[in-house]
């Protein structure tokens, strides 16, 4: 049986002391031979990626998604701040004993991402920052006020709250919600746990700390960087993707038209096609 996101196994790694859940599958040399690290949302667990994402993307390299410190099955207690998440992050990818990855980070793991490059700049080589923004960045510090509307507005009427918050509320948007919550599903064995309360709270603060906290420095991040977004992001302003690729000294920019947080599962096959030729295969 050939392996795919929907039956990847879930493994587990000690990261100084504390089990991390992750999922690999693809070529382990690849185009590159280095790994694509996939960094995920806020109150994302494993089962939350788009297996059309992350199998598209396999074909061509190894990628790795994971459960960052307390989210899902791994172990520990989620921090509350972006600075530790990303300390955790780069953690693990030591634990898994890679010199060098690629990285793509959606929404809160873009924000991750970007401190990642802060601190250890030379264990990254390429990334993708999707449906994300720079620390201080428009609307971010809103993030979750938005979440918790859209998660009783959604739970009221039966629908998954990806459904408000990742799609616009076009026929086509919501076309597309139906059809990525149902890719979602697609995995019936093996699902990773539901994030807690407690984690859930510990992302919440750590947003808001970013949607405040005073602009980092982007020009000493010098590898190349996709941003893409929808144009219509509601969750995280667009705004924020043309300002990042403003101000990062080697970034491309793609908004997707009709589409909202979610740009890159809605058009899952445009998104996949243009991150398999940044990363180069």
């Amino acid at each position: 049986m050939s392996i795919t996101y929907r039956n990847a196994p879930t493994k587990t790694v000690d990261v100084g002391g504390t089990r991390f859940a992750y999922r690999r599958l693809g070529v382990d040399t690849g185009a590159t031979g280095v790994p694509v690290i996939a960094l995920n949302h806020l109150v994302g667990v494993l089962d939350n990626w788009d297996p059309r994402v992350i199998d598209g993307i396999a074909a061509g390299h190894l990628v790795i998604t994971f459960d960052n410190r307390g989210v899902g099955a791994s172990e520990g207690r989620t921090p509350d701040s972006i600075a530790a998440m990303a300390h955790d992050a780069i953690a693990f990818i030591r634990a898994l004993g890679f010199d060098q990855v690629d990285l793509l980070g959606f929404s809160l793991g873009g924000m991750i991402a970007q401190v990642m490059l802060h601190e250890e700049p030379q264990l990254f080589r390429k990334i993708i920052l999707a449906g994300t923004g720079p620390a201080g960045g428009v609307g971010i510090d809103k993030v979750t006020a938005l979440t918790l509307l859209d998660t009783v507005k959604a739970k009221l009427t039966f629908r998954d709250p990806k459904e408000l918050l990742f799609f616009t509320r076009t026929e086509t948007g919501k076309s597309a919600a139906r059809r990525f919550i149902k890719r979602l599903n697609e995995r019936t064995g093996d699902r990773d746990k539901a994030i807690s309360l407690s984690a859930t709270r510990a992302q919440f603060k750590a947003i808001r700390g970013w949607g405040t906290q005073e602009p980092s420095d982007l020009t000493i991040i010098k590898q190349p960087v996709l941003v893409a977004n929808g144009e219509a992001d509601r969750m995280v302003p667009s705004s924020n993707s043309t300002d990042l690729a403003r101000r990062l000294p080697d970034a491309r920019l793609t908004l997707y038209p009709d589409a909202g947080h979610g740009g890159i599962f809605q058009y899952h096959e445009e998104f996949v096609d243009e991150a398999l030729r940044f990363y180069g295969s």
